[in-house]
């Protein structure tokens, strides 16, 4: 009664459900490539080592489907009684899911949300809105009119479709005097700057970047730029216009230098802090409710679960240096 009582807003208790809860979680990192989800990982560990859950030695499939469904494996072999991973393949993660609800292991989806197959919960922002802020931004900026860059996620990703389609959709019905060149990239960095680099060449007069992930798309576009010597502050004669999504302190410090523009602020520290809130609900039996919570959320349901659906704000010169945004809190390693 009293966990029912102190349970937080947009959850209540299943009346069948054990009480005591608890139990070890198998946690799985999705890659290390990214200052993301590098961030992210920092945070999780954090939540573990302060006791937020039971955790079992933590993974990192590395962006390898395969080695994501070896790893939920070991996990259910060491007796884990719930999971949190980030599939990057939000389709070929089914089966697991299935053999998952088989075992009734409950499953939290960080920032991804699968196409297929039982989840607890999805802890994970509105990624439309990430497509549908940046082009917003960049249509005023540019005044509806221009030629812009979409460097897009992998389309085998909800995220990347996310906000693939609702920037294209925006852009079409909003700006129509601006051309988008949609870029496949699959969240790589080198494929992002190579395309780039024969887009410029054929098209001189971008004036628009929209980066679908900072995280690994920053460094590498700023390094061509620069090469290039298109690397110009806001207000200057030929200076693109960059809108990326993650907020990364990278991406807050390029913004206080005048090198991009924008960002959308994912929360890293969200991500971590619900996402073991979540599996320590799942372990005593709470059942989700959709609507408003008490963290500035909204859950939804889904075809295959409940999503909690975190803030994510725009961040420009106006805001960068704002105290709650994540990137402004995370202490940096030494």
């Amino acid at each position: 009664m009293l966990l029912a009582v102190t349970a937080l807003a947009g959850c209540n208790r299943d009346q069948g459900s054990d009480a005591a809860g608890g139990g070890k979680v198998g946690i799985d990192l999705p890659r290390s490539d990214s200052d993301f989800w590098n961030s992210y990982q920092q945070y999780v560990e954090k939540g573990v080592k302060d006791g937020e859950v039971d955790a079992l030695s933590l993974t990192n499939s590395q962006n390898d489907i395969g080695k994501l469904v070896s790893n939920v494996q070991v996990f259910t072999d060491q007796g884990a009684k719930a999971v949190v991973m980030a599939p990057q393949d939000t389709g070929a993660i089914a089966e697991t899911l299935q053999t998952l609800s088989e075992k009734k292991i409950p499953v939290i989806s960080v920032d991804t949300r699968p196409d297929k197959g039982d989840v607890y919960m999805v802890v994970r922002a509105d990624n439309r809105a990430y497509g549908e802020k940046a082009c917003t931004y960049l249509g005023e900026q540019l005044k509806g009119k221009g030629k812009v860059v979409e460097f897009q996620g992998d389309l085998s990703s909800i995220n990347g479709r996310d906000r693939s389609e609702a920037f294209k959709s925006c852009m079409d019905e909003k700006f129509p005097g601006i051309k988008v060149f949609e870029l496949a990239t699959e969240w790589k960095g080198d494929v992002a700057s190579a395309k780039l680099q024969s887009t410029l060449a054929a098209h001189p007069d971008i004036n628009g970047i929209y980066m679908q992930a900072g995280g690994v798309f920053l460094q590498p576009t700023l390094a061509l730029l620069e090469q290039k010597k298109l690397l110009k502050a806001p207000g200057e004669a030929g200076h693109i216009t960059i809108i990326s999504n993650d907020g990364i302190p990278e991406e807050l410090d390029a913004i206080r230098e005048g090198k991009i523009d924008a960002t959308v602020s994912q929360p890293a520290d969200l991500y971590a802090k619900y996402a073991l809130y979540w599996a320590k609900q799942a372990l005593a039996g709470t059942t989700p409710k959709a609507g408003p919570t008490d963290h500035d959320s909204t859950i939804i349901k889904i075809p295959n679960g409940f999503e909690d659906q975190l803030p994510a704000p725009l961040v420009t010169k106006e805001n960068v240096d704002d105290p709650k945004l994540w990137a402004n809190q995370l202490e940096k390693k030494s």
